[in-house]
């Protein structure tokens, strides 16, 4: 096993290439360790080079109806009528607290997420 510090893009790419080879081998193995540190050092290196950033709220509601099978219609009453929701999901009105503490409850969603800000359509 030769570990060494993920410091360049060419680094990164061997260490993913390496554990891909190695990526089913049995715990507590030799491979297997060497998999348990590589993808250590690759999450860190992505966090830092290659962060994903959270979606805003909106996005992060229509992902959840996706994953949940749900409809637009199917927040009406959850955040309010039919036009209200339809405003929110386009981004031409914010969510309201209130808004935010339903959603929170039915879609599973952090309300850490739901209060960050986004812009509004125009």
């Amino acid at each position: 096993m030769k570990i060494k510090p993920i410091k360049t893009e060419q680094d990164y790419e061997k260490a993913l290439e390496r554990l891909d080879a190695i990526f089913d081998a049995a715990p507590d193995t030799k491979e297997g360790d060497e998999a348990e540190v590589l993808s250590m050092l690759i999450d860190n290196y992505e966090n830092i080079y290659h962060p994903i950033e959270a979606p805003d709220p909106i996005e992060a509601i229509k992902i959840r109806m996706e994953e949940m099978n749900l409809k637009q219609k199917d927040l009406v009453g959850i955040i309010g009528g039919k036009s209200r929701v339809s405003e929110i999901l386009n981004k031409k009105k914010r969510l309201t607290v209130d808004m935010i503490r339903e959603l929170e409850l039915v879609l599973h969603i952090s309300a850490s997420v739901l209060v960050s800000n986004y812009k509004l359509a125009k």
